[in-house]
């Protein structure tokens, strides 16, 4: 009687690891898909949003970057209405949770940082003013580095881990220390590097969503 109990107890355990392991994958390939659609948006919106301010001259079109979280949601739901909604799960609800409080802190923190620099632009002198501005870029870059690599360690993929890792950090030490900046200043005069400061800033965008979010996500909605 004993024993039966104990085989009991064990197929029971081997019922749940494999439903977790089904449901990881299940929300993984979910997962996948959404970075890979968010990337792929960030992308093509960097590219549009630096053209037009290169061709313009008005850098109020950084704005429509705001438009990104309705656009990537949008797409999201319309490419997954034929499917099949996945059960919610442990797995699933953390890795929302985890996007649900980048996406408060970052939405906080940018309405904080442009109303900063909007007040201080109009209450400080020229010199104050670039000293105390905040630049949100970096912190921005940091905090979804570290969105995409909590969701590589709940999903246990090492790719996402890395990937968040890699891109998170990297852009905020690059952006840290205006390693852009420098290079730009060297090769142009000052009218031409206020002109094309705009390009590296997009350059950041497009090489870190690719590493951050359309190459992992790539990754994970095809793994079998």
């Amino acid at each position: 009687m004993e024993a039966n109990s104990n085989m009991t107890v064990e197929r029971s355990l081997e019922i749940i690891t494999e439903q977790i392991k089904r449901s990881r994958k299940s929300v993984s390939q979910a997962v996948g898909q959404s970075l890979y659609i968010a990337g792929l948006c960030i992308m093509g919106m960097a590219i549009l949003i630096t053209t037009c301010v290169l061709l313009t001259g008005n850098t109020l079109f950084y704005l429509l970057y705001g438009l990104i979280p309705v656009l990537v949601i949008g797409i999201d739901r319309y490419v997954k209405r034929d499917r099949p909604k996945a059960p919610v799960s442990l797995v699933g609800s953390m890795v929302d949770k985890t996007w649900q409080t980048f996406g408060i802190f970052t939405l906080s923190f940018c309405v904080f940082a442009i109303l900063f620099d909007f007040l201080m632009g109009r209450m400080e002198s020229p010199e104050v003013y670039v000293r105390i501005a905040i630049h949100p870029f970096r912190i921005i870059l940091l905090m979804m580095g570290m969105a995409i690599t909590i969701t590589g360690y709940i999903l246990k993929s090492r790719w996402l881990v890395w990937c968040g890792i890699i891109g998170g950090i990297g852009g905020f030490i690059w952006e840290s220390f205006c390693v852009s900046d420098f290079f730009l200043i060297r090769l142009f005069d000052l009218a031409s590097f206020y002109r094309y400061s705009h390009i590296p800033p997009c350059i950041m965008v497009l090489v870190f969503s690719f590493i951050g979010l359309t190459l992992p996500g790539w990754m994970l909605k095809k793994q079998k």
